[in-house]
């Protein structure tokens, strides 16, 4: 049995540890830097009682295993949405998709709209398209490309189009059905059904976080917190801690940013370090804001294209769970995401107040009803979303079989460093994938981006009857209750 080390308690470190343990194999251990399980996955709560995720996070699912996983964790604990998804432009919402339902737009922009997508999809191309922004133009055309897709994709990507690729795609970005288009026009019809995430769950208590501390919950013995890896000797397989402690392993899952598991190597080869250069990232200020009335809308979530706002996207968190605020008769909360890169810097001594201002300027809330806002809560991420950027590929293709060839396995949302295997359905998949393959030796999908029909997949959890006991090494167990008793004190 080869010793495991896991660095990372979010959803895909919890996920590789879940398995390891339902596997039967007892010789890991989980090194968290934070005091807390989650990882981007985890909660907040403000010094008011209110709950914020960190970004507007649903639980919707391609695998049978995280749909088992929810299951037996959470029980009937959940809510059950339709989504009810909006786009706020020229002082209106309208349904989401943007292009299914330019229809309330005003004539000019639908015209232009519809004309642009018709000259676009006219024209042949004997080449594939060479980046995103290339792609924008030549899918939607010109019209719907300056109205809502440019600015809002640089709105959340915080980096421009034209740096980005197009392989990433599939069904993140919806693109055009011109029947589609001019059939809701003519006919005056709504669209509102495309996407994955039609219907989600959310968690009753806890936010998205508290779907993940219930995993935690179960691996707990397991977990060590704030151990913050600060080296990697990869040839001696050791790592280096910042308390002075070392942990050996024989095979390493890292869930930490790509780049920054390279710069802990110390002496990885020059195109190696190279390579980390074409992967780049962009953070996030999570503004929480907390109202005392009555929620006054049934939507999920908003996007933002329009320079009115510093956020691309808000939720009305408190839609998803009355849990998440302190009395959801007389209380609700609103979530805005601002991304923020060297491309779009974002003043985080201000951003509250920006954002304030800005749900103002979009009718969020009145003038008057800031009168009202009795919780704000700042959340800073500096990774949110990793870029698919032009050479991400390239740079992937270097440093993945480097890492492997030293038994070191990048996995997760920044470890894989793909954004379209990056929800938590996915990051909990390649972590349970990743383990699989260590113990059993069986073949990694997701992180291959090959994702099979719910129907065809054979990787769902074990029965719990059948799992053998798990001792816990001594220093483990010290662990544990050195953190229970300071949490129990603090």
């Amino acid at each position: 049995m080869r010793r495991v080390v896991i660095v990372g308690a979010g959803p895909t470190g919890l996920g590789a540890a879940h398995r390891l343990q339902e596997l039967g194999h007892d010789d890991f251990i989980l090194l968290e830097g934070r005091s807390g399980p989650g990882g981007l996955a985890s909660s907040e709560v403000s010094r008011n009682g209110f709950t914020y995720d960190i970004g507007g996070h649903v639980l919707f699912s391609h695998f049978r295993y995280f749909d088992e996983l929810f299951d037996r964790v959470l029980g009937d604990e959940y809510q059950e949405l339709q989504r009810e998804a909006w786009v706020w432009m020229m002082d209106r919402f309208l349904p989401y998709p943007f292009q299914n339902n330019i229809k309330h737009l005003p004539r000019d922009v639908v015209l232009a709209c519809v004309l642009g997508a018709i000259e676009a999809q006219a024209r042949e191309r004997a080449q594939p398209f060479t980046s995103f922004e290339e792609l924008i133009y030549g899918v939607f055309g010109k019209g719907m490309a300056e109205a809502f897709m440019m600015p809002y994709n640089f709105k959340v990507w915080a980096h421009p189009p034209r740096m980005m690729g197009t392989g990433w795609i599939g069904e993140r970005v919806p693109v055009v059905n011109l029947e589609r288009v001019l059939g809701n026009v003519i006919h005056d019809r709504d669209d509102l059904s495309w996407g994955p995430n039609n219907t989600f769950k959310y968690p009753l208590h806890g936010g998205t976080g508290g779907l993940f501390e219930r995993v935690a919950a179960r691996v707990d013995g397991r977990i060590r917190y704030e151990s913050q890896v600060v080296g990697i000797d990869a040839r001696r397989k050791r790592l280096r801690l910042a308390d002075g402690q070392e942990e050996e392993y024989e095979q390493l899952i890292s869930t930490m940013p790509l780049d920054l598991l390279v710069g802990l190597l110390g002496d990885a080869p020059t195109a190696v370090t190279q390579a980390t250069q074409m992967l780049l990232h962009s953070g996030s200020a999570v503004v929480g804001v907390g109202v005392r009335q009555p929620c006054p809308s049934s939507k999920c979530w908003m996007y933002f294209p329009e320079p009115d706002c510093p956020f691309y996207r808000v939720t009305y968190l408190s839609n998803y769970s009355p849990e998440v605020v302190p009395d959801a008769r007389t209380h609700y909360s609103l979530l805005a995401e601002v991304s923020r890169s060297v491309y779009k810097p974002v003043s985080l001594t201000s951003v509250v107040e920006e954002v304030l201002d800005g749900f103002v300027n979009t009718r969020l809330l009145s003038p008057a009803d800031l009168a009202d806002v009795v919780d704000t809560h700042l959340i800073v991420r500096e990774y949110t979303y990793p870029i698919p950027t032009l050479r991400r590929d390239e740079a992937l293709a270097v440093i993945q079989p480097y890492l492997e060839s030293f038994d070191i396995y990048s996995r997760g949302r920044f470890g894989a460093w793909k954004y379209e295997i990056g929800n938590m359905d996915h990051s909990v998949q390649m972590g349970v994938e990743c383990a699989e393959r260590l113990v059993r030796g069986t073949p990694e999908l997701c992180f291959r981006d090959r994702i099979l029909p719910k129907s065809e997949q054979e990787l769902g959890l074990l029965p719990e009857t059948v799992l053998p006991p798990r001792p816990l090494p001594a220093g483990v167990r010290a662990g544990v209750r050195a953190r229970r008793r300071a949490a129990a004190s603090a």
